[in-house]
């Protein structure tokens, strides 16, 4: 990981491993809830318009829509939008597994999340918050996957590779959870993309500014409508559709400095805390493994013993 918190132009290199992208196209003091957060919003927002003379229950925004959640302490305001331009400043990858909690009572949170380390390649093993590496998944490339065992196999389908970008947005004609037209400047932004297609179809756009040794702050990607994925139950998936403009560059000042700083400061203080997770966990798993050989051992005396009093 490198310590670069200054964007230096000059050295394209150091500053490409810096924001992420030094691998591309060559193979494979913030805290954590306060970033902004940008996604794709799949399914529609229903609210409640005039019909007639009757109050009826309307598509106030569409499905495949973009949504910026803007955090506000301790609350959030969402915001939408068709089409959105985004500044992107750095990437990271990491891993992450989703695991439903099938118990979980009224109050309780339905799952959990087990989260990697962020880094800006995925070739090397990457501690993750429950002690163990890759949230589970095997160390290099599988082979053969289908000589794994099922419960190997479905493991590994349950972990998805995230890329993680962070920069800024400019949402266009944005809208609020009402449907209505709003106001926002553009801000700052994390965006964790876990889908596959919507991984390649960003990634392809760093792959550009590798290729032609841009640093991805010098340029922006406009995002318009996103393309819309039928499912075999009759709902659907969005994924973006983006496109780059290298013959317009944007010039960096000390604001950028400033948020490129504390871009690096977020992932920092992020793996920072699943460090913590790691030697917390794994102390537990070494532990728990301790006392089993030591209990495995004391059955292999008492068995020892039995024999030679016998």
């Amino acid at each position: 990981m490198t310590e670069i918190v200054s964007i230096n132009t000059d050295n394209y290199a150091a500053m490409a491993k810096a924001m992420g992208i030094a691998g591309e196209g060559t193979g494979s003091s913030k805290k954590a809830n306060s970033l902004n957060r940008l996604r794709i919003w799949h399914s529609p927002l229903m609210g409640q318009a005039e019909v007639n003379g009757k109050m009826t229950n309307v598509e106030v925004v569409q499905g495949g829509t973009y949504r910026l959640e803007i955090v506000e302490g301790d609350s959030s305001k969402y915001y939408y939008s068709k089409e959105m331009v985004v500044r992107p400043f750095m990437q990271r990858f990491m891993y992450r597994r989703y695991v439903a909690n099938m118990n979980a009572k009224q109050g309780e949170p339905k799952g959990t999340y087990h989260r990697t380390i962020m880094a800006d390649t995925l070739n090397i093993d990457l501690k993750d918050n429950t002690g163990k590496f890759n949230c589970g998944k095997p160390t290099g490339y599988i082979q053969d996957f289908k000589a794994l065992p099922s419960d190997m196999q479905d493991l590994i389908r349950q972990i998805k590779r995230v890329r993680v970008v962070f920069g800024t947005v400019e949402m266009i004609k944005p809208m609020d959870q009402d449907g209505k037209e709003a106001e926002l400047k553009e801000v700052p932004f994390i965006w964790e993309i876990d889908n596959k297609d919507a991984y390649k179809t960003v990634g392809d756009q760093f792959t550009v500014f590798s290729k032609k040794e841009r640093l991805p702050l010098q340029h922006k990607i406009s995002f318009a409508e996103t393309k819309e994925n039928p499912l075999p139950n009759g709902s659907s998936f969005y994924t973006p559709t983006a496109t780059v403009d290298l013959l317009k560059t944007y010039d960096i000042d000390s604001a950028d400095q400033t948020l490129f700083s504390d871009f690096m400061d977020w992932v920092k203080n992020y793996n920072d805390y699943i460090y913590k997770e790691w030697d917390e966990k794994a102390y537990a798993l070494q532990k728990v493994s301790s006392d089993d050989d030591i209990d495995t051992v004391n059955q292999f005396i008492d068995v020892e013993l039995d024999q030679g009093v016998a």
